[in-house]
């Protein structure tokens, strides 16, 4: 995540600022290894060398939380620095008001990307229904 949607995450959050960084790499410990999944069931906006973004359902968060042991203090600061994240991509992309339309009525995940494992052709954005994986 950039500086940017974590200053907007610790203005927002009731969580410390110093505590955003740790809370983000633990959801990114725990989504990493779930990109393809994620290729496979959402929708993909954006994708760059190391980072893709997706939009989710909006209760999609309480399961991550769940899974990661995030207060709900916790999920709604992760929940807003993905967020702003995808924010900060539709304006860099002359995007943002496309994206803040669809962040009304679902929700963002940004996920980080080890180089060789980032855009894939069109048959990673094929078949986004569900293949019966957590996410």
């Amino acid at each position: 995540m950039e500086g940017t949607a974590l200053v907007k995450t610790a203005a927002l959050a009731s969580v410390p600022a110093a505590r955003v960084p740790a809370l983000l790499a633990r959801v990114q410990a725990d989504l990493g290894p779930r990109i393809d999944a994620y290729r496979r069931r959402y929708e993909r906006i954006a994708a760059d060398s190391d980072r893709e973004a997706f939009l989710v359902e909006p209760d999609h968060w309480e399961s991550v939380a769940d899974r990661v042991g995030l207060s709900e203090r916790e999920r709604d600061a992760v929940v807003r620095a993905h967020e702003a994240a995808v924010e900060r991509i539709g304006s860099g992309s002359g995007r943002r008001d496309e994206f803040d339309t669809a962040l009304e009525i679902r929700s963002g995940v940004v996920i980080g990307v080890q180089e060789g494992n980032a855009t894939r052709d069109a048959d990673a954005e094929g078949d986004r229904h569900a293949d019966g994986e957590d996410d």
